[in-house]
């Protein structure tokens, strides 16, 4: 049994990891820290801004001239505001409208907050959209990214949000089913899940409460899968993770037959995209270790990675090739790349023109077995710890 560490935090967004691999809350949190917001992510907070501002116009919860000042900011500041971008987010929040514009008299909330803590202790989240009718909640979800779609059928995020909603709003309306929907605009996606509100309590009471204490005190057996270990912290270091994607190999290690047979290739090749993330993260992890901190993993070693040259000013080059008598020096657009210029004006004399603007900058640092012919580099880690 692991240690349960203190104000461990269950959240509907990571359900899917801790409802399924209890013991990998606790067992991740010091890898917490090393996490770092993507791109994707920042952009898909950036989509849930706009609609919200959009959403809360169009069902008068702002006035024209707030809305009109706020999107003018919006548009001014956000680095991912796009016309692309803004049609995205229009296409949901059409939907959204009509879905509302679907029911009578509908109640609307917008980035409504939620209390989860009679089912998971200390949680709560924020859900898009609710709508309330006398009979019906009905819960929407944006997904803004692009990757694959995902599906609202028994979606632990969007069950809990159901759950969420009916605790703040239950005393006011005889709901008797939710209605959960995930609307992906740059997929073109949508999907959605139904079920009376007696399954959900159900599912709350027999599942999640019971999961979720199982979650917090770092007990229960852990279940590695594409889902749960998407977005671990410790997932690259993971001892089950990888158990289960060697097992594979494992097991047709000693074959009695020397050829696969087809289902057995089936399993290796459903397999295979697994391992294939999991061995890329590995490295990206140990990577980090040996720059940032000064790790050393047995037969391997930190060198300077491959670099290229490159032209600090094309500019700058172009006018001095244009002087010194050279026409045919540009791409489509964009001055050639510097082999081409330098096959075109001779290595000597390219030299000559140019030496002043031409750099190579340092490889990115990459981790290779310790028999590769580069000379190895001191990481920062290994730097800070001689000078101390």
């Amino acid at each position: 049994m692991v240690s349960p560490v203190e104000h461990a935090r269950l959240s509907p967004s990571a359900s899917s990891r801790w409802l399924t691999c209890t013991p990998s809350v606790v067992f991740s949190a010091p890898y917490e820290k090393e996490r770092k917001d993507t791109t994707f992510t920042a952009e898909g907070t950036a989509a849930h801004a706009l609609a919200e501002l959009k959403l809360q116009f169009d069902n008068g919860k702002i006035t024209k001239r707030k809305f009109s000042a706020q999107l003018k900011k919006f548009k001014r500041e956000n680095e991912y505001y796009s016309v692309s971008f803004e049609e995205y987010v229009d296409d949901y929040v059409g939907f959204v409208n009509e879905t509302i514009a679907s029911y009578e008299q509908p109640e609307v909330e917008l980035e409504q907050r939620v209390n989860l803590s009679d089912w998971v202790e200390g949680c709560y989240g924020t859900s898009d959209v609710v709508i309330m009718t006398d009979s019906i909640l009905h819960i929407i979800d944006l997904k803004y990214g692009k990757g694959v779609p995902v599906s609202a059928v028994e979606n632990p995020q969007l069950m809990l949000y159901a759950l969420g909603a009916y605790h703040e709003f239950n005393l006011a309306y005889d709901f008797e089913k939710v209605r959960m929907t995930i609307y992906q605009p740059r997929l073109y996606d949508t999907s959605t899940y139904e079920l009376s509100i007696k399954e959900l309590l159900d599912w709350g009471v027999n599942f999640v409460k019971p999961r979720a204490q199982l979650a917090l005190a770092g007990e229960g057996e852990f279940a590695p899968s594409e889902k749960a270990c998407r977005f671990c912290p410790a997932r690259a270091v993971c001892k089950a993770r990888a158990e289960k994607n060697l097992e594979v190999a494992i097991k047709y290690d000693f074959a009695d037959a020397n050829a696969l047979e087809g289902d057995q290739i089936s399993e290796i090749l459903n397999q295979s995209k697994e391992i294939k993330k999991w061995l890329d993260e590995v490295e990206e992890w140990a990577l980090i270790q040996a720059r940032d901190k000064g790790q050393h993993f047995e037969g391997w070693k930190l060198v300077e990675g491959r670099s290229t040259r490159k032209i600090t000013n094309a500019e700058v080059a172009a006018g001095i090739l244009t002087e010194a008598g050279y026409s045919d020096i540009f791409k489509p657009q964009e001055l050639k790349t510097l082999t081409q210029l330098e096959k075109l004006v001779g290595k000597k004399k390219f030299g000559e023109l140019l030496n002043d603007l031409i750099v190579k900058p340092e490889g990115k640092p990459t981790l290779v077995v310790e028999t590769d012919k580069r000379p190895e580099i001191s990481s920062l880690g290994q730097a800070i710890k001689d000078f101390e």
